[in-house]
Order: structure tokens, then sequence, then C-alpha cells
């Protein structure tokens, strides 16, 4: 089984946090949709005849697309991949574009997963981050698609904000909870270089939050979330028992996945491609029939660090045995012998043939994965 990832940069404002690839040129949209097609056709091997679980449009703004777009997309896509029944297609979308129209339209199409950016419910912090939504459009946007139908419904927070307190992220949690989504996803703030947030940070009209305060916020995070029914199956991801999202999930169990679009990335198995970042260039070379990508082959240690640093993520870790199937006895013996001192901390524990974070382990994650990293 593989995944379809799609790439849609387009946004009517960029927010203040995002390093993604993204543009306002919005009146390229026509002609980028064209060259994402071709490009889905130009790359139909990739996937090597495997069956795909899983479409994402993800952005930029995927819900600045038209139904024109979205058909025109799904066309392509059915006449060209074996799509299984079940298929979980996803659209990232922000709030004030779901309007009851445009949720009328998203239910027409194969769409049965919505991820929505709220990302706070605080107006204030809204504002600061560059968010076009307020808290009660992301409230309502919500609810309207729950009666619209669906089912299937994940929302993005965001913490570690700055001037964030324990009362304010409780508070965007209790909504969050109250609102009852399918699925969570959490991600503490990052100050990317070359964003208008590193550049409030370095003109000091803004502060990070102390590390003390991050490890709060998420030890908080992890608590209230257990506490609402929600599983936490991946560092940044929560979800009600069976709605993992089965696309992201993809990424971390080393699944192939074509990636199309400008700056979209694939794997497969072996090697990483990725697209330029440029939307002019990907229009063009695309038209042209080729794509303008750059790709690595990935070596044994490669593929192996690859391992450490997607499946630790995750709640069921890395399978042993598997990893001795793939990576030889000696990587599966430097793995087991890179990780006692973490067994003896308990940060780590081996069950069910599987090597994975403890809840203690979650707060030191990145410490862990490096030194179960080759080098």
């Amino acid at each position: 089984m593989a995944g379809i990832y799609l790439h849609i940069p387009f946004c009517k404002r960029r927010c203040v946090y995002c390093d993604f690839f993204s543009t306002t040129q919005s009146e390229k949209t026509d002609s980028y949709i064209d060259a994402l097609c071709r490009e889905l056709e130009i790359r139909r091997a990739y996937l090597q005849g495997e069956k795909v679980e899983t479409v994402y449009f993800g952005g930029g703004t995927p819900s600045q697309l038209s139904e024109k777009h979205f058909k025109q997309v799904f066309k392509t896509i059915g006449s060209l991949y074996h799509l299984t029944k079940d298929a979980e297609i996803t659209l990232e979308a922000n709030p004030d574009d779901l309007t009851p129209d445009y949720i009328d339209m998203l239910r027409r199409l194969p769409f049965n997963r919505l991820s929505m950016g709220i990302q706070t419910f605080h107006e204030d912090t809204l504002k600061l981050l560059n968010r076009r939504h307020t808290a009660r459009q992301a409230i309502k946007a919500f609810q309207d698609c729950r009666s619209a139908g669906f089912a299937n419904i994940s929302i993005d927070l965001i913490y570690g904000l700055p001037g964030e307190t324990a009362e304010m992220w409780e508070q965007d949690l209790q909504q969050a909870i109250l609102l009852g989504p399918e699925h969570i996803s959490a991600y503490h703030l990052i100050y990317e270089e070359g964003t208008p947030l590193w550049t409030l940070r370095e003109q000091h009209r803004v502060e990070e939050v102390s590390e003390e305060t991050s490890v709060s916020l998420f030890a908080l995070l992890i608590r209230r979330l257990k506490e609402g029914g929600y599983i936490h199956y991946e560092i940044s991801n929560f979800c009600k028992p069976g709605f993992h999202s089965r696309h992201n999930s993809s990424y971390w169990t080393g699944k192939k996945y074509l990636g199309c679009g400008a700056a979209a990335h694939s794997y497969d198995g072996m090697s990483r491609q990725w697209n330029i970042a440029s939307l002019d260039r990907y229009i063009k070379e695309t038209a042209n029939g080729k794509t303008a990508s750059e790709k690595e082959e990935l070596d044994l240690y490669t593929r192996y660090n690859d391992r450490i640093v997607t499946a630790m993520r995750t709640r069921e870790g890395i399978s042993l045995q598997q990893m001795q199937e793939d990576f030889g006895n000696e990587l599966y013996s430097y793995c087991l012998r890179m990780a006692a001192p973490h067994l003896k901390q308990g940060t780590v524990k081996i069950s069910n043939g599987s090597l994975h974070l403890t809840e203690k382990g979650v707060f030191v994650s990145d410490g862990i994965m490096s030194d179960l990293l080759w080098v």
C-alpha cells in the first residue's frame, strides 16, 4: 500500500511562523493544477503499481481550490492509480474557507477526512500569527463540517506561543476537547530563520517561552488529551481509537509515497526525491514533460537512521525483528547497544518485540533518537 501527497502552495496571506513553500500568486492556480495533473501522469510508475490507500492535499492552503480544480485532480488520479475502496482522502483547510457552501461542495467530492488549521482559540494570538480566522469562525466551521456529515476531522494546535501561559493552553485544550475532533495534532512553535516570526524575535518584539514552560505545556497536553479519551500514538499526534492519520503514519512506518507539486517530497523505500521550490519553474518544466527535482539514493546506514527518527516517534516504536531483517546483525546489535543506557534509565523499553519510548522517554525523545543514530 502507498500514499499520494499533493502540495497546494497557494495562500491568501502567509502566517508569521510558516516556512513551508507557499505563494500568494493565486492567479496561477489553473496552470499549477494542470502541471500537477501532468506530474501525476509522468510519475505514475513511481509507486510500482502498489495500491493507493491515502491521498493528502496539503499546503499552503488547499481549501483555496475550487470544485473544478478538485474534480480535475480526482479524475486524473482515478484514471492513473488504483485507489482502495476505503482510501483515506484528506483536505487541509483554513476555518474561514469552510463556509456552508464550500462544505457542501466538499461533500460532493471523495474527501472523507478534514484537517483544520485552528492553532489557537485566543484572538490576540491569532492576530499575532497573522491567521485569517477568528476563534468563533473556527468553532462554527468545525460544527458546520460535523453537521454536514464529516465524521473524521482533525484539528491542528500550536503551543509555546509568545506570552502563552499554562492557563491559556489549558483553555485551548478544553475548547478542543469540547469540540470532540477525532484527531488532534499539537506542535510546539518553532522560530524558523527567514520567517517574520524570526524577525520579530530578533527585534525583541516577541519572546520564546522558556524550556521549563515548554516541558510543562507538553505535559499538560498529554495529560488533558489522555483524560479526554485520546491515544497519544505519535509524539505530536493524538487520536480517538481507530482514527490515527493513515497518511501521516505512512511516513513513520516507511511506506512508499508519491509527492506531487512544487517542493513536494517522495519516498520509494530506497531513495528520496524532492521537487524544486519554484512555482514558475515547476509549471514550465512539468508542462514540458519533465520533473524538476533532485534525488538521493539511500545507503543501508541512511535507511537505518531514517527508521530511527520516524518509527521511534510512534507509540509502537521499532520492531526488532524487522530491524534485524532490514538492516542486518551489525545495525541490530548497534541499536540495542546504544539503547541499553536508556533501557536502564526507563526512558525506553522493549515490549511485544518492539523498542519504543516510555511516557518518561517522550520528554527526552530527541536525545534518545540522537543516541541511536549511526554516526
